[in-house]
């Protein structure tokens, strides 16, 4: 059973269907790639499910809940994150800063609370604390925790941002194009950090152009091409697909 589904998902811009007809199922644990030429959609599905954009017709389905409609930030709150392909750390706080400021409903973001229950909010902080050095471990950054996330190579950013997206709750990740950028060495720490995340539970979709990569790490992989499924299965499968050798790595 599909933790996400796309059903027969059309997204228009300017006449043009950018998104076409596109169905996607995604089940809890997997590890599924998104590929296909630039401008294929492929970002553009992430925007819808994500909330940024809205579909002009079908359903996007996450835990037996149709989220058309859903705001961002509601979306985030049911437990989908995301990575964009530029990282946005804030980058003068501490990097145990950034992870403390995403975890959710915290008693001090309450002005009466911050007021009256002063030593919940401290008690609070104490166990947030605890988490986040956890979660920066499980990352691979708890040495960098003290500090600034600027300070940080781009590689050790995005791991960064994958810590938050864990300090948020999410279930689903949505990773665009998350090795682009970074070092070898940090390529295969993210590969271990999204094995470590699927053995958890949690749902990886990423978006990427390295075949390598995308039969290293995947279950799953939907190829897109003008807006619409055109292969999907296997890695090798897909990959081996005639059409898709033709259409997209060019052989």
């Amino acid at each position: 059973m599909s933790i996400l589904e796309l059903k027969n998902v059309i997204k228009v811009f300017n006449g043009n269907r950018v998104v076409d007809e596109v169905s996607i199922g995604v089940e809890q644990g997997m590890i599924m790639a998104l590929i296909g030429p630039n401008g294929a959609g492929k970002t553009t599905i992430f925007n819808l499910v994500t909330g940024f954009l809205r579909p002009d017709s079908g359903e996007i389905i996450y835990l037996n809940k149709n989220i058309v409609g859903l705001a961002p930030w509601d979306i985030s709150r049911l437990g989908i994150g995301r990575l964009f392909q530029d990282v946005r750390v804030f980058e003068r706080m501490k990097t145990i800063d950034n992870v403390l400021c995403a975890f959710k409903d915290q008693k001090g973001e309450n002005v009466f609370r911050s007021v009256f229950t002063r030593w919940k909010i401290k008690e609070e902080e104490k166990i947030l604390e605890k988490r986040a050095l956890d979660i920066l471990d499980f990352v691979g950054l708890k040495e960098k925790s003290k500090d600034p996330a600027g300070s940080l190579s781009f590689g050790q950013q995005k791991l960064l941002s994958i810590a938050r997206l864990l300090a948020t709750g999410a279930d689903v990740f949505l990773l665009d194009e998350p090795t682009a950028g970074i070092s070898s060495y940090l390529i295969q720490k993210l590969f271990e950090l999204i094995r470590k995340l699927a053995k958890e539970g949690k749902t990886i979709i990423f978006i990427e152009h390295n075949m390598s990569i995308v039969i290293e790490i995947s279950d799953w992989v939907y190829f897109i091409n003008a807006g619409q499924v055109e292969s999907f299965g296997l890695p090798q499968d897909v990959l081996g697909d005639p059409d898709v050798k033709q259409t997209y790595i060019g052989i």
